[in-house]
């Protein structure tokens, strides 16, 4: 790519896609090329004006949420997208998600004191993610949002709608002069389903809103202007993302959701901008430059994320992770939904783990109890996957559960089954704690939720500086991302207009940017 910089005019056009440009024909062969715009030129046959990275999205999304990119890195549970990881983004006038999922309110409650100390006015915000098994802990993060004065969270895992982030989305609603309606909080809905992302396409439902203001969590003009807007206006549609994921393909889910935001517009009247984003699958400046071909309103990054040296994954972690091809990844039982067969998509090499948490659900599914799996295969779980006896572990995680949610071990003494279930979630809970810490010894058991795109990413950076995991930062991959999909967005707009555009301007090679 950088070969053909001054050596043909696509090659320029394309290295400066900020600058606008006119097109000619050139007598000699009939072809169209660009050349430097100029006012005086009258042998154009089309004038492209210059665009960048800050033009590819919706430009309500960095008039809304005050950052210069439609690009966001997403949340990384358990902290991977950690506090400088979304220091380091808001520096950089650019949004990041702190990843609270899976971290005890304790720890949730001190990042975000961190991050209100440290990045201003900038914009940030954190995970809210829906605890089915822990419905109280997803009721104090809210309150914890609304006490600390956190205007922007990311809610994932919500099948349906919730009061808990009606609560959050609907506080603070007021009228501005002209009559509008002015947000504090903003929702950042994570979807995947159509039936999902439908109810917060909508206004809250009447009796959850009435219900909010019986209680007193809201006042009777914040549930009246809630019933005029939709919970959310930004939506981020994850495709084929690490951790839990449906494996769904951006190319048939984003203009599905594209296409029920029109719908619910034209049916509720609604008049200001509902963003539709583009999450999973982004490993490389070509996939991000698709995304907003087809009409994303910005790009959300994970897997590539967890490798940079703001995140709180290990450094053995982020190694495998900028080994791993496209290829290199597989679904596993998931920890917080073990019993129902939910799984989630995670790194394979160089690890076990898939393999492993999969014998225990194999195991679960054949076994009503502990007692019930037979003595040898009990032996080589404690040998090979547990690395102690299964009574420790219970004993761990009965006083675990006593302390946070008694009413688990109240049913694993009734149901001998549930008990079998706790024991094997331990494994597949330690396994992502391990990749985080380094744990010696235990690197064949890593969980590290990823999908393809860390591949992708990974070839896209073979041989340059982002190639090592010491050189990339989070704000580097953000600016690599999104100024190498302008370029490519650039090189396809010649192409359509008639410009002999050599293949090599679609692939944009990682470089230094000043942040």
């Amino acid at each position: 790519m950088e070969a053909l910089t001054g050596t043909t005019p696509a090659g320029w056009a394309v290295e400066n896609p900020h600058a606008a440009v006119d097109l000619v024909r050139d007598p000699a062969t009939n072809r169209i090329n660009p050349v430097p715009s100029s006012p005086d030129r009258t042998d154009f046959v089309g004038r492209l004006p210059g665009i960048s990275a800050a033009s590819l999205g919706d430009p309500s999304f960095m008039a809304v949420h005050k950052v210069r990119l439609p690009y966001i890195c997403g949340e990384m549970a358990n902290g991977i997208a950690s506090v400088p990881m979304v220091q380091a983004m808001a520096k950089a006038g650019l949004l990041g998600f702190f990843g609270a999922a899976g971290l005890p309110l304790h720890e949730i409650e001190k990042a975000v004191a961190q991050l209100k100390a440290t990045v201003g006015d900038a914009s940030w915000g954190s995970n809210l993610i829906h605890s089915p098994q822990d419905p109280d802990l997803e009721e104090r993060s809210v309150d914890l949002y609304l006490r600390e004065g956190v205007t922007r969270v990311s809610a994932s895992a919500f099948m349906a709608l919730r009061p808990s982030i009606v609560r959050y989305a609907c506080t603070g609603l007021k009228t501005a002069p002209d009559g509008s309606i002015i947000r504090r909080n903003h929702v950042f809905a994570k979807i995947s389903r159509v039936e999902v992302a439908k109810p917060f396409l909508a206004p809250a439902p009447d009796n959850m809103l009435a219900a909010l203001v019986e209680k007193g969590q809201l006042t009777r003009e914040e549930a009246d202007l809630a019933r005029r807007i939709p919970v959310a206006e930004d939506f981020s549609v994850e495709a084929d993302s690490g951790g839990h994921t449906d494996n769904r393909p951006l190319t048939v889910l984003l203009p599905a959701i594209l296409t029920l935001r029109d719908e619910m517009v034209a049916k509720y009247g609604f008049t200001s901008p509902i963003r539709i984003g583009a999450a999973g699958g982004l490993g490389s400046p070509g996939g991000v430059a698709a995304a907003f071909a087809a009409g994303a309103a910005y790009a959300l990054t994970g897997s590539v994320n967890q490798a940079a040296i703001e995140s709180a994954l290990s450094p053995a972690g982020k190694k495998l992770l900028c080994q791993a091809a496209a290829t290199d990844v597989m679904m596993a039982p998931a920890a917080d939904m073990f019993e129902l067969g939910v799984k989630v998509q995670v790194l394979k090499r160089a690890t076990f783990f898939a393999a492993r948490a999969s014998k225990l659900y194999e195991l679960y599914s054949r076994h009503d109890s502990l007692e019930s799996i037979p003595a040898d295969t009990m032996k080589a779980l404690e040998r090979d996957v547990f690395k102690q006896p299964v009574a420790q572990i219970w004993a761990d995680t009965e006083a675990f559960f006593q302390k946070r949610m008694p009413h688990e071990i109240e049913k694993a003494y009734r149901e001998p089954k549930h008990r079998m279930a706790l024991v094997f979630r331990w494994y597949l809970h330690f396994a992502s704690r391990w990749a985080i810490s380094g744990e010696a010894g235990r690197q064949a058991d890593y969980q590290i939720w990823c999908g393809p795109a860390m591949g992708a990413f990974n070839q896209w950076a073979a041989g340059s500086f982002l190639a090592p995991p010491e050189n990339r930062t989070v704000v580097q991959i953000a600016l690599n991302m999104m100024h190498g999909a302008a370029s490519i967005t650039r090189a396809h707009q010649l192409r359509t207009m008639g410009v002999d555009v050599p293949q090599q301007c679609f692939n944009f090679a990682p470089r230094k940017f000043a942040e």
